[in-house]
């Protein structure tokens, strides 16, 4: 792990916790959707940042951050188990290929159907923050920059962090900062 990064790191609670980030002050009347993005090669050490820092201590302020984390790749795989498609489509994969299995599932996967799905599920009108993860283990099933504008809708006044395996930065994203996303303008870096 560089220096870089862990003092990267080491911002990201102080800034979830910030009025600016909670309330969605400085965000220019936006909704507050954050990005963390991070060297991909750290995705273990996010991970477990994620797990040991940043969600204990959110839970130990006073009063508690309501929050929520989800994983992304997680919730594709419960949904296609749901619709009984997890096992079909591994089958598809196999005999098939990866062209194949994405055409197929690219209806049942469409980014707006999620956006709706996870913020009813997790009642993100109870949330003060909702953290978002898996997006390097989603791709290519689903795009970042599509989700996050699906998301805009349903969220209301909740912000949102993405973690994200590569590089934003304020107008585009590019995942494992190789593959190059559409631009996104709606969302603001957590930490520089």
């Amino acid at each position: 792990m560089t220096t870089r990064f862990e003092e990267r790191l080491n911002q990201i609670l102080p800034r979830l916790i910030s009025p600016d980030v909670l309330s969605n002050q400085g965000a220019g009347g936006e909704i507050g959707f954050w990005i963390f993005d991070y060297p991909p090669e750290e995705e273990m050490a996010m991970r477990a940042w994620l797990a040991d820092v940043i969600e204990p201590g959110l839970r130990k302020q006073v009063p508690a951050v309501r929050f929520q984390t989800v994983d992304l790749f997680q919730l594709v795989v419960d949904l296609l188990d749901e619709r009984k498609l997890f096992d079909k489509a591994c089958e598809m994969q196999a005999n098939k290929g990866d062209a194949a299995v994405l055409a197929s599932l690219r209806s049942v996967l469409k980014e707006d159907r999620l956006a709706a799905r996870m913020t009813e599920k997790l009642d993100v009108t109870q949330l003060d923050l909702l953290i978002v993860k898996g997006v390097g283990a989603v791709y290519p099933l689903l795009r970042t920059h599509t989700l996050l504008s699906a998301l805009h809708p349903h969220m209301r006044n909740t912000p949102l962090l993405m973690l994200y395996p590569g590089t934003y930065n304020g107008q585009s994203l590019s995942l494992f900062n190789t593959l190059s996303d559409d631009n996104y303008y709606r969302a603001f870096r957590l930490v520089s």
